[in-house]
């Protein structure tokens, strides 16, 4: 029996996976499809911004079992393209060997942490354990003696995760401090090494989000950025000291260290080149997807590391890995027309369109659109096979 082999338990790889088994039962042929995964979670890594980060994951035997994948609990250490291997270390450290006639690489990506002094105090929301302990961090405050910074958050970093963090923060710090008479210490400080927020977001939407910063009296440090911290207190660049007990980082991403393993072209963000079917260009029988890949989106545009790309990356590769093992058509990658919705917490959200970022919606409704994105369409069906694959055959988010 023929092997293909998915590397990821995210969103590109769950849809990698059911994909490849959609292709082949389309096509009547019997193919074993492995995913092989250190959790055994899907993490609802868009919504760790949020509180109780916990309860933001789905089982993955609740989406692979009822469609027949193999699953692998490990860590996979190492690829070898040419003897179409990986070497993984199982949960109870046993080292395993899983061959592959294909292989689709989509181990994600990671957040690169800062080397300053004192950054083992910072916390950050890149893994599921990650946002965890920084929200059981939270709600540990008012056992904390009293002090300056005891409810002051530093968030650094003003990109996408950055300012869905710090708009939704002091609503949860308010919730906690107002429990013991301290609502009034709330304070967020938003720090970014660019001299505007959301440098990456462009001018459309900036006044919408500049308005939501100042609405939530955000304090703003731009052009600077932390230079040590400590237990509690953050120095900035520019020699400021921020007495302060809440750091968070959220600056920074690149793809998983496994793609250094793929003797194939990267970008500066370490994904791999991919041609248009979400093959690893010039690797034969490798695809990737999700954050490990760097597809064309539209011409002149390419991919985001972000879950609007991963999960139809994910549908595609794994429908193309299957049609290259059985002989059957492959699809282009057609991605939906780039759009961003941006959670800003209680000021609500904002919705920009295309690549030049026209903002099309504000506000309510902007925000009642980010909760359905967040609550219902990213989330896969489980426990019914019908339903995952008729979703593994829908290449469109909308």
């Amino acid at each position: 029996m023929k092997d293909i082999l998915v590397i990821g338990g995210g969103f590109a790889g769950v849809w990698s996976a059911a994909g490849a088994v959609r292709a082949t039962r389309e096509a009547g042929e019997e193919v074993r499809v492995t995913l092989v995964s250190g959790g055994d979670d899907l993490v609802v890594r868009p919504r760790l911004y949020e509180e109780d980060p916990e309860s933001k994951r789905v089982p993955l035997d609740r989406v692979l079992g009822p469609i027949g994948v193999r699953r692998v609990t490990a860590t996979v250490t190492g690829i070898d393209t040419g003897a179409r291997t990986v070497r993984a270390v199982g949960r109870a450290g046993e080292k395993l060997t899983l061959s592959y006639d294909k292989l689709v690489l989509a181990a994600g990506s990671r957040l690169v942490r800062p080397d300053f002094p004192g950054a083992q105090n910072i916390f950050d929301i890149d893994t599921l354990a990650a946002a965890a302990a920084f929200d059981h961090h939270l709600r540990r405050l008012p056992q904390r003696a009293p002090s300056p910074g005891r409810y002051t958050a530093v968030v650094v970093g003003a990109g996408f995760t950055g300012l869905e963090m710090a708009t939704g923060l002091g609503e949860r710090l308010r919730a906690i401090a107002h429990a013991h008479g301290a609502g009034e210490e709330v304070r967020v400080v938003l720090v970014d090494r660019a001299d505007v927020i959301g440098p990456e977001l462009g001018p459309g939407p900036r006044p919408h989000i500049d308005g939501a910063v100042d609405e939530l009296k955000i304090e703003r440090r731009l052009g600077r950025t932390v230079a040590s911290a400590a237990p509690e207190h953050v120095t900035l660049s520019d020699g400021e000291v921020i007495p302060t007990a809440t750091v968070v980082w959220t600056a920074g991403m690149v793809a998983s260290s496994l793609t250094a393993q793929t003797p194939g072209e990267r970008d500066r963000l370490g994904r791999l080149s991919v041609d248009a079917y979400l093959r690893v260009t010039g690797v034969p029988d490798v695809y990737a997807a999700g954050d490990t890949a760097v597809a064309l989106a539209e011409e002149g545009h390419y991919t985001t590391q972000s879950c609007q790309h991963a999960q139809p990356m994910g549908k595609f590769a794994g429908h193309n890995v299957a049609a290259d093992l059985l002989g059957t058509d492959p699809l282009p990658f057609t991605p939906d027309p780039y759009s961003t919705c941006l959670d800003l917490g209680p000021a609500g959200a904002v919705v920009t369109q295309g690549w030049d970022r026209t903002v099309l919606m504000t506000g309510k409704d902007a925000k009642a659109l980010k909760r359905n994105i967040n609550t219902l369409w990213i989330y896969p069906p489980v426990d019914d096979s019908e339903q995952i694959l008729a979703q593994a055959g829908r290449f469109s988010n909308l």
